[in-house]
């Protein structure tokens, strides 16, 4: 046994043959008013750079070089300690973020 079909709420909404142009528009008390520009100009602020752009790739280099030279130096020299290890994968995520920063 098939269920009963359910009623649809849809149908047309206004009555049949009106048009856009007919459509009776409320108008507020209140006038809308456009803002005015401004007859000044403002330049935008320039953000100020704390590392000069031609550091950045120096910077990144050094540090993925000095994490992957303290992890090698976890597996030479301290090999009862991880915290070598923490370090230079520090050092290399610094590398990484200073990647990013470089344009």
């Amino acid at each position: 046994m098939a269920p009963p079909k359910r009623k649809t709420g849809g149908g047309r909404v206004t009555p049949k043959g009106t048009r856009p142009e007919d459509r009776h528009v409320q108008n507020d008390d209140q006038p809308h008013h456009a803002a005015t520009a401004s007859s000044r100009y403002t330049p935008k602020a320039t953000k100020r750079e704390l590392v000069p752009p031609h550091w950045i790739p120096i910077i990144m280099v050094v540090l993925l070089i000095a994490g992957g030279l303290m992890i090698m130096a976890r597996y030479l020299f301290f090999t009862d300690s991880n915290i070598p290890t923490l370090i230079g994968l520090g050092c290399i995520l610094a590398g990484l973020y200073t990647a990013t920063k470089w344009r």
